[in-house]
């Protein structure tokens, strides 16, 4: 029978060493997380600062701009607080109030609570009402179609003198075109559609006050009809201009708008079939002499200002290319059909 090999007292006193080390080590990282996690970065300073969560970001991301923003002491301990816990989930879209007191705990339980959060809603340039009141009901803040119904049943004109009650009112939507594109902070605990109305209407009013005084040969409502139309049919400020220079010559000279955009705004849709050119209504521009009703879309300042300055020029027809969207420009409609055949 053969006895096992003895350990000498040298090997053994470097595994001791190996082992106080190892367990050394293993203290210091459970003592160094739990002070980082347990430990505000400054206990003297209650200052607010607020702080976004955005839709989509990881665990790992948001730690990360938690520690850049001198929230937390550990972008690491934090990641590894909320994957021991299980709390990644728990984790909400937002923009919350913040400090350097709190630790990371009490940081984690305030941006997984609703009643801490105000939701963000972005509204692009071009989206029309339904489009927003489609992202409210993706935040889960309204039921469908609630906020249409607010706007249908809008009753503050008497605050924003740019509003033409008498020619909106009879609109389906009627303040398509005026609720201002921009990022909005919601909150969610006791929100209600007429809150965003009133948001954008006010940045509307603030964003144009010094510019719409300068309207001359034109109402603020067909202005903004004309930039809701521009910013749908193309892009870039050099463009928007040109097509506005187009547009409005046209209409000077008795031709149909021809805008495709108007025509979409009612058919919902990205193209155009043969069926769609036959529709009565005064939004098909390619039927129909004149401005549509009202705007089909919330335009940007960029698109009003160039419904407002259009550049002077000699073309008469324009397309974009399906590809890269590059505007090309044509002076007869002969010209133009060549262009299609080329580029559509």
């Amino acid at each position: 029978m053969n006895n096992p090999p003895k350990i000498s007292m040298k090997t053994a006193s470097k595994i001791t060493i190996i082992g106080t080390v190892i367990g050394a080590l293993i203290f210091y990282s459970i003592w160094s997380y739990n002070n980082a996690i347990n430990t505000p970065v400054d206990i003297t300073d209650d200052t607010n600062i607020s702080f976004q969560v955005k839709k989509g970001e990881t665990p790992r991301e948001v730690g990360k701009n938690l520690e850049e923003n001198n929230l937390i002491n550990s972008e690491l301990a934090f990641f590894l607080y909320v994957k021991f816990k299980g709390l990644g989930e728990e984790i909400i879209a937002g923009r919350f109030l913040l400090n350097k007191t709190m630790t990371t705990p009490e940081i984690v339980q305030t941006i997984s609570d609703p009643t801490s959060a105000e939701f963000i809603i972005t509204i692009q340039e071009g989206l029309t009402i339904a489009d927003i009141d489609q992202k409210l009901v993706d935040l889960t803040l309204i039921d469908p179609e609630e906020f249409t119904t607010e706007v249908k049943n809008f009753d503050g004109w008497e605050y924003y003198p740019f509003l033409d009650k008498e020619t909106l009112s009879e609109l389906e939507i009627p303040l398509e075109g005026y609720l201002y594109p921009d990022t909005y902070f919601l909150n969610p605990v006791d929100f209600q559609p007429h809150d965003l109305i009133y948001l954008t209407l006010d940045n509307f009013e603030s964003k144009t006050e010094k510019l719409l005084p300068e309207i001359k040969n034109h109402t603020i409502h067909e202005i903004v009809t004309m930039a809701s139309i521009i910013e749908n049919e193309v892009f870039g400020e050099e463009d928007r201009k040109l097509v506005s220079g187009i547009l409005w010559k046209r209409l000077e000279s008795g031709w149909t708008l021809g805008a495709d955009a108007t025509l979409l705004y009612i058919t919902q849709d990205r193209k155009i079939t043969a069926e769609d050119l036959e529709i009565d209504s005064p939004y098909n521009t390619r039927k129909n002499l004149g401005l549509p009703p009202g705007p089909i879309s919330n335009p940007s300042l960029e698109s009003i200002q160039a419904a407002m300055y259009p550049t002077e020029n000699n073309y008469w027809f324009y397309l974009t290319t399906l590809d890269t969207g590059e505007v090309i420009y044509a002076v007869t409609n002969e010209e133009h059909n060549i262009n299609k055949a080329i580029y559509l």
